[in-house]
Parts: structure tokens; sequence; C-alpha cells
């Protein structure tokens, strides 16, 4: 009889236990985003804390994230989008995929870096990255990359797959006009090579074969930096242009109180000094970080000025460099 109990008190604790994990799991979050993935990982580390909320990340580059996306529209996973480009945001915006939400800790984030329907996780920057160890001499200026010293030694990622790089662009032209294409040309004419996504960019320049990166994402070199690799980022005085990482629920998410709790957890005092650890400026003006701010930058304007359609300028870019 004490046996039989024994058996049933079992039975009821495992119904119990597997009913609770059925809740946890109901309840979790799932989010899909780009890049940094330690970031991602701290700032779901530090919300299940808070709340006993498991988060899920899928983390990729902003393009594999967006194929998953839409490749799941019938049966969405994602409750939250976290993106590396600020159009990937305003598509799905005009798209109606996003649920309005704007979270009371955005009070502390400027105007630019948010809508009624997404705000700016944290943001970079463009800038020159250069190896100190390369013999060249320290540029200064976006024009410095196309003299003798750097003949066949810049590469620049490939604005078809970074918005960054794009905005970039976009952002010299509406600055200088058509000096920009001479900017472009001149590059051309000293060997700067198309690289593929940031990273790939970069990499021949910390291993030395290359000197300088023309419009790379700040963050990473930081973290470089902060390993030891002897490369420096050099912010042009003349202007470029910054990268807000926008945040968004989706409207599909059955979770939709829990996706703007994270939302404000990524906001609040804690989430964005996470965001300032990961080498990136905080979305929030009030929280400090290790690196220069948007405030200290002259920002060049990456919206269209009426001659700035990002197609156009990207057919034209491909067509001076004769890619794709």
């Amino acid at each position: 009889m004490r046996s039989g109990q024994l058996r049933k008190t079992g039975a009821l604790a495992a119904m119990i236990f597997t009913s609770a994990m059925m809740m946890n799991n109901a309840e979790a979050l799932t989010v899909y985003t780009a890049g940094p993935g330690s970031l991602a990982k701290n700032l779901a580390a530090g919300y299940e804390k808070k709340t006993g909320v498991k988060v899920n990340i899928f983390q990729a580059t902003t393009g594999k994230v967006m194929a998953r996306l839409e490749a799941e529209q019938a049966n969405p996973q994602a409750d939250i989008l976290i993106s590396a480009s600020w159009d990937t945001a305003e598509d799905l915006q005009q798209r109606g995929w996003l649920m309005p939400y704007q979270s009371p800790n955005a009070a502390h984030v400027p105007e630019r870096f948010k809508t009624a329907d997404y705000v700016a996780q944290g943001i970079s920057a463009l800038g020159i990255v250069w190896n100190s160890n390369s013999g060249t001499p320290e540029p200064k200026e976006w024009r410095d990359l196309t003299r003798a010293p750097f003949k066949d030694k810049v590469t620049t990622p490939d604005p078809a797959l970074s918005g960054a790089s794009l905005d970039l662009l976009i952002g010299l032209q509406n600055s200088l006009g058509d000096r920009a294409w001479t900017l472009f040309s001149d590059l051309k004419a000293n060997g700067m090579v198309i690289s593929g996504p940031n990273a790939q960019a970069v990499m021949p320049v910390l291993q030395g074969a290359k000197a300088a990166v023309f419009g790379a994402v700040d963050y990473v070199t930081y973290n470089n930096i902060a390993n030891g690799e002897a490369v420096k980022v050099i912010f042009p005085a003349s202007g470029t242009v910054v990268a807000p990482r926008p945040m968004m629920i989706l409207k599909s998410t059955p979770h939709a109180e829990q996706a703007k709790a994270f939302i404000d957890y990524v906001l609040s005092a804690e989430g964005q000094q996470q965001v300032a650890d990961a080498w990136l400026m905080p979305a929030r003006s009030d929280i400090q970080a290790k690196r220069p701010l948007f405030s200290d930058l002259k920002i060049l304007p990456a919206k269209s000025d009426g001659t700035s359609e990002r197609a156009g300028i990207l057919q034209r870019f491909n067509a001076l460099f004769n890619t794709h």
C-alpha cells in the first residue's frame, strides 16, 4: 500500500515538474539579434535574473536574421528583433509587422534614435581602422587613404552586405556631392579592395597584410584594441555616420508584456552599461562609455536628400568597383 502511495506521489511530482517546465518554456522569450553575441547573452542573463523568464537567442548577421524571419512567417518564432541596420526597422514598420511600444526608459534616448515602434539598443560609428605597425603615416581624413603610402593597402566592407557602409557612402555624397565620387574613384585608383562584411575587411589589417580600412564599424576594433591589437580607430573631422541598432517587438508575439519588459531592461541603466561594456555607444545619453560618443563626432546625414536614393548609390558604387 505504501509502495503504491509512493508511486502516486512520484507521478504527481513528475507531472508538476513537467507542467512547470512547460509553463516556463511557454513564457520564454525568443530574441533574434545581429551581433555582438556576447552582449546578447549578457542581456539575456541579466533579464532572466531579474524576472525568471528564460530568453532564447538566435544571433547571426542581419541578412541571415532577416532571412530566417521571412522564412518563419507562417509560424513566427521571434518575439523581439535587434538589427544592425535602422533600415530593417523602417522596412518592417512599413510592412505592419511591429508592435508599437515606447519604453519609459527611452526618455533618456535622443529623439533621433527612437520612434513609436522601435528604439536603439546602442550605436556604432564608422571610421578608419589603421594598423599602427604598418609603416604608413597615421591617416586623419578619408582622403588620406588615396595617397601613395596607402597604395594597395586599403580595404573596405562591401556596402551590398553592410547597411552601415552604404550609409557612409550616402553621408559622404550628401556632404560632398560629386566630390564624394571623385574620392571613391581615387580610392579605387589607389588599389582599395572590397572585402565582404566588416569582419572580413578588418582581418587583413589586424594581420598586417593591409594598413587601413575605409569605413569600418568601430566597436569590433575597440574590442581588438582592448585585447592588445596594434590598431587605432580614427574618426575624420570632416564627418562620419553612426549606425543605431534598432530593437523592435514583432506584432506576432504571444508574449507582449514580457517583450516590453525586455526592452525596458535593455534601456535600463544596468542594461545600457552592458551595451557600453561591449564598446558600443549606449542609446541613453546619461550613460558613460570608454569610447567617443555620438556627441563627440561630426555626423553626416545618411538619409536621402533627394539625390541619395540607396539602390542608385549602391548600383553606381558597384559599377565603379566592378562588383556584383
